[in-house]
């Protein structure tokens, strides 16, 4: 059984108060440049009120995604349609790239066969994410987000 300590949940919350806690602090620093006065102590502080938005919208956008992609998951789970490939894992719980690999190829065949099927999409992000390629892996769940929102998340049979 796996720690609930060990959750990928925990994780990211950890990160997301160090986040809030960082644009916090950067928060601060702008408003003290811009109470300066001084010209370039403004413009700091404006610049710095820039980075502290991007980063809380980039916070707010990654949770989103994340939980968008955790409902699409149980989704799939409770359709029965998650993966039922058994692959080697390190002591961390992550599949090691190798087996990753091996299942890649038939991941792959299934979204091509039916590019439609928002279920392809998603298992072939979790393919690519435990092969380790994090780009192509959001990519594929993004697009399994956008399937599942065109056919509203039907079953094959619908």
């Amino acid at each position: 059984m796996r720690s609930t300590l060990r959750s990928p949940f925990w994780g990211a919350a950890l990160m997301a108060v160090l986040l809030a806690l960082y644009i916090v602090l950067v928060g601060q620093r702008a408003v003290a440049f811009i109470a300066t006065g001084i010209p370039i102590g403004i413009g700091i502080g404006v610049a710095l009120f820039v980075v502290a938005a991007i980063g809380a919208l980039l916070l707010v956008l990654e949770f989103r995604f994340g939980l968008r992609i955790t409902r699409l998951g149980a989704r799939l789970e409770a359709e029965g349609g998650a993966p039922a490939d058994v692959v080697a894992v390190r002591p961390s719980g992550r599949p090691t790239r190798e087996a990753a690999d091996e299942l890649f190829p038939r991941y792959k065949a299934a979204v091509e066969s039916d590019p439609t099927d928002w279920r392809g999409w998603y298992r072939l992000g979790v393919v690519y994410d435990a092969a380790g390629d994090r780009k192509r892996a959001r990519a594929a769940m993004r697009e399994a987000l956008t399937r599942a929102r065109m056919t509203g998340g039907r079953s094959r049979s619908s």
